[in-house]
């Protein structure tokens, strides 16, 4: 595949050669310092090449710049492997470091390695939970969701509450979180799967939760942080559930890895105007995804019923929700979501979402194919 590359520093045409020289590089182009780079908005190519021959130490920016745009590999050229330099590099957010004589063959490798031998791992899926209007009830699906996945898996699932700061789902789960996604979203750079597991929560009723912080963000929510943070946690859970923010519109924008994006709305008109648009929003805007629509705290004598819901969203309602709003609400104050328990309609329909979302459509299918082990031999109904 071709690539672009930039180099910092003074101009050099001997490395600009050298640069060239790799099989993979099309395109050089020079800038004087890291910190227009750095912007959020700034254009990044393929890789940026730091030449810091002539420095004493790593530039200032160079944090910055891996904080702002954390897929953009950073080679750094040193004139020795000074350990010192090489560390604070390193920390910085470095990917690899070269340092003089240099020659054609051990750049080119470190180009290869960089921008071709990133290894792609498989990833689970990722289902998002969005509420057509505050409080119809997302993230008590979500959490119940992700309770009954994470006993279909071996592996458990992860449940990420994409509210970046005073979100509930540790809450309903009853978690003690030390760290948060905040922390994940600042320190993509070095994201990675021994990193993610020591910023998640172990939770009692099965999920790991990566939860909400309680600190507000100092920044607008970058897509890409966002991307970064899916994609590892795709590849290291079978299960990814996503409570989602509707006010948020740079979460509302990084759902791109998303399998499933489930709108949860109930039987009030204003609820249904909204998800009316937001499923028309989310198929246009996630045209890969399967986009359906749930009904929470369903009423038989509403109004509005099911299928005025349905010629609204433009879709059939996939899962209803019988209300029962003591049990959901002794259940929160429990931090024990109600799918853990039995003989109850709610909890019979949550379990239900999360089979069909797994791929099974009911218990005795569940039971015939073994369970999560029948799903990853394929023997699905």
């Amino acid at each position: 595949m071709p690539a672009s590359v930039i180099i910092v520093g003074s101009r050099d045409q001997a490395l600009e050669e050298l640069v060239r020289a790799s099989g993979r590089v099309t395109a050089v182009s020079w800038a004087a310092d890291l910190a227009p780079l750095a912007e959020a908005q700034a254009t990044q190519p393929d890789l940026v090449l730091v030449d810091l021959r002539r420095a004493s130490q790593i530039p200032s920016a160079l944090t910055a710049f891996t904080r702002q745009h954390p897929a953009t590999n950073v080679l750094l050229v040193l004139t020795t492997l000074d350990p010192a330099l090489m560390l604070q590099g390193m920390r910085a957010g470095a990917n690899e470091v070269l340092a003089e004589p240099l020659s054609a063959a051990e750049l080119d490798a470190a180009v290869t390695r960089l921008l071709g031998q990133r290894p792609h791992l498989p990833a689970g899926p990722v289902f998002a939970f969005i509420g057509a209007k505050g409080g119809v009830g997302t993230t008590t699906t979500a959490v119940n969701v992700a309770a009954t996945l994470a006993k279909l898996s071996p592996a458990k699932a992860l449940l990420i509450d994409l509210h970046i700061a005073y979100g509930d789902a540790a809450v309903f789960l009853g978690a003690d979180a030390r760290f948060s996604v905040l922390d994940a979203l600042e320190n993509v750079h070095r994201l990675d799967a021994a990193l993610l597991k020591s910023l998640v929560a172990h939770t009692v009723s099965g999920p790991d939760l990566l939860a909400s912080a309680e600190r507000p963000a100092t920044r607008h929510v970058d897509v890409r942080r966002v991307d970064v943070v899916l994609e590892v946690a795709a590849t290291q859970y079978p299960f990814t559930i996503l409570d989602v923010p509707r006010s948020d519109p740079g979460v509302l924008d990084s759902l791109d890895r998303a399998s499933r994006i489930v709108v949860v709305a109930n039987q009030e008109l204003a609820t249904v105007r909204n998800a009316s648009r937001m499923a028309t929003t989310l198929r246009t805007r996630y045209p890969k995804a399967s986009v359906t629509t749930v009904i929470n705290r369903t009423d038989g004598r509403a109004e509005i019923g099911q299928r005025d819901v349905e010629r609204a969203v433009g879709s059939s309602i996939s899962h209803q929700f019988p209300s029962d709003y003591r049990r959901a609400l002794t259940a929160m104050h429990k931090g024990r979501p109600l799918a853990l328990d039995n003989h109850n309609q709610l909890s019979a329909s949550f379990k239900a979402l999360a089979r069909e979302l797994a791929g099974l459509s009911d218990e005795r299918t569940e039971r015939s194919t073994g369970g999560f082990r029948g799903l990853l031999s394929g023997r699905r109904s």
